[in-house]
């Protein structure tokens, strides 16, 4: 059965060009190809007998290894002129392939695993757009740090395996990022670990689960992030039967409990009290 991804990529704005990963096989292709010349798009993996001809379109911009061979992995360091990558479901012990492809402006990693230095995306100085899925062995996302042209980066796990980040520090070196998007994710590193967001200074947007981070980072986050759309969560969320308070563990109150406001007004003044905090460390940093 041929397993379709969702498609968790902002196409708000020119983030993203690349198909969106239900229509992937749309553009898988093991027959012989006549038109070479006009080819743009294709889905390839290791079933393919005839995969090698993606070699011979040379105006290919996109492309989809659906689980690839090695071989197949390797051969696309000849194909420079790529602008947009997908690779899903690999094993390897590093992506020095990738640095190869120095034309690239999108690149998905899902459920790629084996290896733990990202240092080889940073030869791809026209990165625009980068989205890394359920990657087994990073936790040390240093990597990413000089990626200059970046503008977008989302990092996810999966529902029943969340994406360890060892800390945030890597945001320091992401100048041009706009949109900053974590899913299933676990942080390793202690309050306040967004302090680097303070230096990204074009940033528009943050997408960040309401359960994510314990409830300080989100205080922390308001304070520190004032103009950033997607900065605004619900304290008490309405959620069927409860009122969900906002942060990781932060637990819940019955909607039927006779203590349902007492408890609902207590989390927002702590939740004040919390930005106080952050406003001290925030104002301090701006010195």
């Amino acid at each position: 059965m041929k397993h379709h991804f969702g498609d968790f990529l902002d196409r708000t704005s020119d983030y993203w060009s690349i198909v969106p990963n239900i229509q992937r096989y749309a553009y898988d292709s093991d027959g012989i190809i006549k038109n070479k010349d006009e080819v743009k798009i294709l889905t390839i993996g290791k079933q393919h007998e005839n995969w090698k001809q993606i070699l011979e379109c040379p105006n290919l911009e996109e492309l989809t290894l659906h689980d690839p061979s090695k071989e197949q992995v390797q051969s696309i360091r000849k194909l420079t002129q790529l602008k947009r990558l997908r690779i899903t479901f690999f094993r390897t012990t590093d992506i020095e392939f990738i640095g190869d492809l120095n034309n690239l402006e999108e690149l998905i990693l899902e459920y790629v695993s084996g290896f733990s230095n990202l240092n080889p995306l940073l030869k791809l100085t026209k990165l625009k757009s980068l989205h890394l899925e359920n990657l087994r062995s990073v936790s040390n996302f240093e990597g990413l740090k000089g990626l200059n042209s970046l503008r977008y980066l989302r990092i996810d796990g999966t529902v029943d395996w969340s994406q360890p980040i060892e800390n945030f520090e890597f945001l320091n070196g992401l100048p041009s990022l706009e949109v900053l998007s974590l899913g299933f994710v676990v942080n390793h590193s202690l309050f306040p670990a967004l302090l680097p967001v303070l230096h990204l200074k074009r940033l528009r947007k943050i997408k960040i689960g309401r359960a994510t981070f314990p409830t300080k980072e989100y205080a922390f986050l308001q304070v520190a992030l004032p103009n950033v759309e997607g900065c605004s969560w619900d304290l008490c969320w309405d959620y069927g039967d409860n009122f969900e308070f906002l942060g990781k563990r932060a637990g819940f109150v019955k909607k039927k409990s006779p203590s349902v406001k007492k408890r609902c007004e207590e989390f927002i003044r702590s939740f004040e009290e919390m930005k106080k905090e952050s406003e001290k460390i925030v104002k301090d940093v701006r010195r």
